[in-house]
């Protein structure tokens, strides 16, 4: 959770594993959206001596849609290249990383940026009715026994009328956090590893403190939600929820853009019942189709196109929603196939679980046999206007899991943790901030607390509104200015929590 090791195959794979996405107005620029994906789960601070990393061989996408059809009108194409300076010490660094271009740093990495625009600006091919969209197949020479497509525009395959550009090369990652004698002064290299970019973007590439919390040894233990475990089929005494991921680190992609750039018109819109105001936003992970290692060097050789191998929208989609026989089908599907998931969202498993794990608790939660459209609009339409006052998110009739982002809303001067459901118009489900606390919410939402929203005449269960998975999550996980994400937990320091 929110999608960590959420699938079979990706749970395999950890840098193309695509754990949380969060896409929000930004707090201190109103008139940017930050989107932030993150990859690499449950990062033990403490890595040494091959540090985390993302995937140079690994094609991450920013995806958004403009037009609510479910596919990408526009996506932001992340690419990262090792650079090993001496390949004949065991060391990441031989000395006090003060600089991003410090020679005591061995082994770092560095990205490229590209845009792409076009009706359909996805990588891989789309298969639609009655037709095929293109695929390329265009592997270049790369040293090290590598072969790839490393030109953005080169081994792409995009939709028709798609338009590449690149935005920047060679920006630099920050090193992951060592230590006090290796990155003594940490917080200076991730401040110098936000790069403003020629065409209006900012974007950090990095280790971070994970911001997602989440009782995961509670919550996958049948459903054994602390704070109310006396209450459970298997009962205990009730006791505060635990953050499992409170002492771990994430790789994340973050990026800060003008919202006049991604609108469909490139308006900044100021009405929030408009539906140029609502963006729909997704993050995915790809590798080539054809991957071939070479054992006695090392190495390895890749062709083809890219092929999805992770992707998220709303949290908890792929993790609780999706069947696990399903889960690998989902993560290789774009969000306008969706509707073949519908049945699980009408009538998801767990709103079968809570009444049989909380005898008694759940009464009229047990006698809904009705299709939960309320989720549905949560999950894969989005809310229409008159549902909740001054707010709607809704991008038509295509059923698709994305975050559905309202940017005329405005940032929240104090949010709520509960979003939407505590009167916080600029929470989830309205796209996602780092402070949302989504686990929370979509257990309520699934106990009954939304229901009334598409059927008035049904009471939720006094339960319902006040179920949690009893976790404040602490201050230091996220920081004030972009990329809002905090900076890691050191190595030398973990497994302290209060750094």
């Amino acid at each position: 959770m929110s999608s960590h090791r959420e699938a079979p195959e990706i749970s395999k794979d950890p840098v193309a594993d695509n754990t949380d996405v969060y896409a929000f107005v930004s707090p201190d620029k109103p008139d940017t959206v930050t989107i932030i994906t993150n990859y690499v789960p449950a990062e033990a601070p403490a890595g040494g001596p091959n540090f985390y990393e993302f995937g140079d061989d690994v094609l991450y996408s920013i995806y958004i849609d403009n037009d609510g059809d479910g596919l990408a009108d526009i996506a932001y194409e992340f690419r990262f290249q090792n650079r090993l300076v001496n390949p004949n010490t065991f060391l990441y660094n031989t000395g006090p990383i003060t600089s991003l271009g410090d020679s005591h740093w061995n082994k770092r990495q560095v990205y490229s940026v590209a845009r792409v625009d076009g009706t359909d600006a996805t990588h891989a091919k789309i298969a639609k009715k009655g037709g095929k969209g293109p695929s390329r197949h265009a592997p270049a020479a790369h040293g090290h026994g590598h072969s790839h497509a490393h030109g953005h525009g080169h081994g792409h395959a995009h939709g028709p009328k798609a338009k590449v550009k690149q935005l920047a090369k060679g920006l630099t990652c920050p090193p992951c956090n060592i230590g006090p004698r290796s990155t003594p002064n940490y917080a200076a290299l991730a401040a110098e590893a936000v790069h403003s970019l020629p065409s209006g973007e900012r974007v950090f590439a990095g280790q971070r403190n994970d911001p997602f919390f989440v009782d995961l040894g509670s919550i996958f233990d049948l459903a054994d939600l602390r704070p109310f475990q006396n209450l459970h089929l298997i009962p205990t005494a009730a006791a505060p929820g635990v953050d499992a991921l409170q002492t771990l680190n994430i790789h994340a992609i973050a990026i800060q853009i003008p919202i006049s750039k991604l609108t469909r018109d490139g308006s900044v819109p100021k009405d929030a019942a408009s539906a140029k105001a609502v963006l729909g936003v997704w993050g995915a992970a790809s590798r080539r189709k054809v991957r071939i290692g070479h054992g006695a060097h090392g190495g390895r050789a890749e062709s083809g196109p890219w092929v999805q191998v992770s992707r998220l929208g709303n949290p908890l989609f792929n993790e609780v929603i999706v069947p696990l026989g399903k889960k690998d089908r989902w993560n290789a599907l774009y969000p306008n196939d969706d509707k073949q998931f519908l049945p699980y969202v009408q009538h998801p498993e767990l709103a079968k679980l809570l009444p049989a794990l909380y005898p008694k608790v759940f009464p009229n939660l047990e006698g809904l046999t009705a299709a939960r459209e309320d989720l549905v609009a949560i999950f894969l339409t989005g809310l229409p206007s008159g549902i909740v006052t001054g707010f709607q998110n809704n991008t038509g009739k295509v059923l698709a899991d994305m975050l559905r982002l309202n940017v005329a809303i405005p940032p929240a001067a104090s949010p709520n943790v509960l979003g939407v459901v505590g009167g916080d118009l600029a929470g989830y489900p309205n796209g996602r901030r780092l402070v949302d606390d989504v686990t929370t919410i979509a257990i309520r939402a699934v106990a009954g607390v939304t229901y009334p929203l598409v059927n008035k005449s049904y009471k939720p269960d006094a339960a319902a509104s006040l179920v949690t998975q009893g976790i404040t999550p602490l201050a230091s996980r996220t920081q004030a200015a972009f990329p809002y994400v905090a900076n890691p937990h050191g190595g030398y320091q973990s497994p302290s929590a209060t750094e």
